[in-house]
């Protein structure tokens, strides 16, 4: 009698329902799938060797603040080299703008915060190198 009710318990508890939890993360992986269908636009900067460190890093600043100033910008995120090929060309800072549509990249270029950025970069600018691409799977 004891072995039945014991199958039967574990029985039940077999047929509970998932956890919520599982349920978001399933959430955020179907979010993820569909922010993988955008628009990415890489930018790299090879920095002036006569740029100071603290400028450079405005110019850093200056990049990451116009995601609160142009809401067609869907994510932006930034980093430096860390590659150990040695192909880099001196290239130092790259930034990964994220945008919804082309129509988004072409109100983000002329938009006056964007061309604002560009003359704080200006000075400090020895290459820069632009790719735009949509991602893929």
């Amino acid at each position: 009698m004891k072995t039945r009710y014991l199958f039967v318990l574990l029985l039940t508890a077999a047929c509970q329902q998932a956890p919520k939890e599982v349920i978001k993360e399933e959430k955020i992986i179907e979010k993820k799938i569909v922010m993988d269908k955008a628009l990415r636009h890489v930018v790299l900067f090879k920095f002036k060797d006569s740029s100071p460190q603290a400028e450079v890093d405005k110019v850093v600043e200056a990049f990451m603040a116009l995601s609160d100033k142009i809401d067609v910008i869907q994510s932006l995120e930034w980093g430096t080299n860390n590659s150990p090929e040695g192909l880099a060309q001196g290239f130092t800072h790259c930034f990964l703008v994220t945008f919804a549509s082309e129509a988004d990249r072409d109100t983000y270029l002329p938009h006056p915060e964007h061309k604002a950025f560009v003359e704080v970069l200006g000075p400090h600018l020895d290459k820069v190198l632009v790719v735009d691409y949509w991602a893929t799977k």
